[in-house]
Order: structure tokens, then C-alpha cells, then sequence
């Protein structure tokens, strides 16, 4: 059985990354060996990713020896599960990096992809901007709100059509998830606040979209300098 639309939106909105989410379905045994897995088309809709990134993340589990895929088939859950996931809980331990840490880490690298972007975007990447930002403002809580926000700078990555791009953010998207980061942003939210992040995010698009690196750099960077201060204090 599949799982059902309920049960996915409860994965996407507890902030889980795709591969966090197949990755509970298997520990919980909610699918077992032999399980078929939704399609990748239901898989990006679902979480909001595009075509290349739902093949990496499946990419990496089969390597892992989670899954298999069969061409004209589909994607299963492999025989050997089991095994796969001891050894995944053996040999993986959950990221050690604090707030400051991350902040520090997306000043540097945010702007620096952004030509990148420019140059290699879409109009699907657009496309999947405009959805980040519209699920974003329509957002019911502060969770939701973070995790288009954070969905929307995966997009932006992504844009850059850098594998090892899109992995890193995918990382950072890890730490976003976790408990500290949560409780500084709901300490730190206010509606005032998010009226502006949701206006930077529409001005950074915007510049994407004209192909204006410059301008596109330095809202990016204002805009981190920005969550940082209201985050962190400085």
C-alpha cells in the first residue's frame, strides 16, 4: 500500500527531508521489503523537489542497499533492508553544527553560487521558486513557513545545476530541521518579520529571474544578514 496524501503531508510538514522521510517509512516498517515506493512524479510533488533531486536522493539509497529500481517497474523496497538500515545506523551520526555555525556558512556560500544560478536556471527552477514562495506566504504556522523557506533556498541551489551544490544544501536543510534552529526561529518569529523575509524572497526571485547577478548577490546577502541578526542578535 501507498502511503496515503494525509500521511505525506504530515512528512512534509514535520520539516523531514525526502530521504529522512523514506528513511522513517523503512525503520517504522511502514514499508517493507517488497513495498513499491510512489513514483518519482508523486515524490516531487509531494516534496516540493524537482526531477534530479528526487533521482539523487533514490540514487543514494539504492547505492546504500535500501532499495532497488527496475526499469519500466518501478522502485522497491529491497530484500535486504535490514541489514542496509544497521548499517546506516552504525556508521551515520546526526550533524553537530549549531545555529551560528550554519549562519556562517550560508553567508559564505549563498552568494556565491548565485552567478552560477543565473547562468544555469530554468524555467522550471523559476517555476519552482514562484511554488516555494506562494506555499510560503500561504503558510498556516511558523514550521510550515520555515520549511517553504527552506525549500525555496534548496530551489535556488538546485538552480545551479551542481550536484554537489544541491548536496550540500540538501545538508544544511538537515540542520534547519533540527530542534535548536526550530526553537530560535519561533522565538525570534513575528508576523512584521515574516511580511519581510516573504519580501526578500519575492525581490531575490525577481533578480533571478532578470538574470541580475549583482543585484541578485546582494539581496541574498542582505536578506541572510538579516535572518542572522534577527536569529542570533548581531
Amino acid at each position: 500500500m501507498r502511503p496515503t496524501h494525509s500521511s505525506c503531508s504530515a512528512i512534509v510538514h514535520s520539516a523531514l527531508t525526502l530521504r529522512e522521510a523514506i528513511l522513517e517509512n523503512l525503520k517504522s516498517r511502514a514499508w517493507r521489503a517488497g513495498h513499491r515506493l510512489p513514483t518519482e512524479r508523486e515524490l516531487c510533488g509531494q516534496f516540493g523537489l524537482s526531477r534530479s533531486t528526487v533521482r539523487r536522493v533514490l540514487g543514494d539509497l539504492k547505492t546504500r542497499g535500501l532499495i532497488t529500481q527496475t526499469v519500466g517497474s518501478g522502485t522497491y523496497v529491497s530484500h535486504d533492508v535490514g541489514r542496509a538500515l544497521a548499517d546506516i545506523s552504525s556508521g551515520e551520526s546526526p550533524l553537530a553544527t549549531s545555529p551560528a555555525e550554519l549562519m556562517s556558512a550560508r553567508l559564505v556560500l549563498e552568494p556565491a553560487i548565485i552567478a552560477m544560478v543565473i547562468g544555469n536556471a530554468t524555467a522550471a527552477d523559476f517555476e519552482r521558486m514562484d511554488q516555494c514562495c506562494d506555499k510560503g506566504e500561504a503558510a498556516a504556522t511558523i514550521e510550515e513557513f520555515e520549511l517553504w523557506d527552506g525549500k525555496l533556498h534548496e530551489a535556488i541551489a538546485d538552480a545551479a545545476h551542481n550536484s554537489f551544490i544541491s548536496t550540500v544544501f540538501q545538508r544544511m536543510n538537515e540542520v534547519r530541521a533540527q530542534s535548536e534552529w526550530g526553537m530560535l526561529k519561533r522565538r525570534s518569529a513575528t508576523p512584521e518579520r515574516r511580511l519581510e523575509y516573504q519580501r526578500e524572497h519575492r525581490d531575490l526571485v525577481a533578480a533571478l529571474k532578470d538574470r541580475d547577478s549583482a543585484r541578485a548577490a546582494e539581496l541574498c546577502l542582505g536578506h541572510l544578514v538579516h535572518v542572522r541578526r534577527n536569529l542570533l542578535g548581531f
